[in-house]
């Protein structure tokens, strides 16, 4: 290759080299999720927030085309720094925009040198994409997946059961982890039809070696019917509410 020959770099990447900051103020809260079977915090996952505490709504609206990469990078870096510094010592749940994701050996560079720098292990990890994003390239997101299992990261499919692709997304996609949307799970002591595509997706789950966590937990009810059919990781606000900037803990009543 001559000198005058140049090294194709997609934009993406030249965005990531030449970005500007984020003009988005955003911070974190924590929101814990539970194992029944320990009765203890397995982990907490960070949801974005705008510094004076609006939801991630007010933020995400905020978001486009041209900053998402830097949304994307920047709240990946700040839940790993402020986890650490709230000496989280579970695992730390991270959601992820796959479409802001160019190359996931180079784009993961930012978030492994903040787990180094925080001295957060990568081990402790869990990368979650929501199914109600509409996928733009689904081979595209099965080497996000490979290139973070290969990793030694934890890969979830987040809102299961309310977006586009259902259990046809579990033929192109096999996570460590599916949490059940809160459509599923509300009122599901009380609802035949819910039980029964809950046990179906449980079957799966258990077929294919997938963990599953129940989210939108909010009645002593709904908690105790899902362990009753097996499920050993919540989350919702019958344990906590999300903690602007804190980890909160759990009732011991709640078991």
């Amino acid at each position: 290759m001559g000198p005058e020959a140049a090294t194709f770099v997609p934009s993406g990447c030249r965005d990531c080299r030449n970005r500007e900051p984020l003009d988005i103020g955003i911070t974190m809260a924590f929101q814990p999720i539970v194992q029944a079977s320990t009765r203890s915090i397995h982990g907490y996952e960070a949801l974005v927030r705008g510094v004076g505490q609006e939801p991630a709504g007010v933020v995400l609206g905020k978001v486009t085309q041209e900053n998402v990469y830097s949304f994307d990078q920047t709240c990946r870096v700040l839940a790993i720094d402020l986890a650490s510094r709230l000496g989280l010592s579970g695992m730390l749940s991270i959601n992820f925009l796959p479409n802001a994701v160019y190359r996931p050996e180079t784009c993961i560079r930012a978030t492994l040198e903040a787990a180094e720098q925080s001295g957060f292990p990568t081990e402790r990890l869990m990368f979650e994409v929501t199914e109600s994003e509409r996928i733009v390239d689904s081979a595209h997101l099965k080497s996000i997946f490979a290139e973070y299992k290969r990793r030694g990261f934890t890969v979830a499919i987040d809102d299961f059961g309310a977006g586009y692709s259902g259990l046809n997304l579990l033929a192109e996609f096999q996570p460590d982890v599916i949490k059940l949307d809160m459509a599923l799970t509300r009122g599901f002591d009380g609802d035949k039809v819910r039980r029964a595509i809950v046990g179906g997706i449980l079957s799966v789950c258990a077929d294919l070696s997938i963990r599953v966590v129940a989210e939108g937990i909010e009645t002593r009810a709904e908690y105790e019917a899902l362990t009753g059919e097996g499920v050993d990781y919540f989350q919702g606000y019958y344990f906590a509410r999300p903690g602007f900037e804190h980890l909160p803990e759990v009732d011991e009543n709640v078991w």
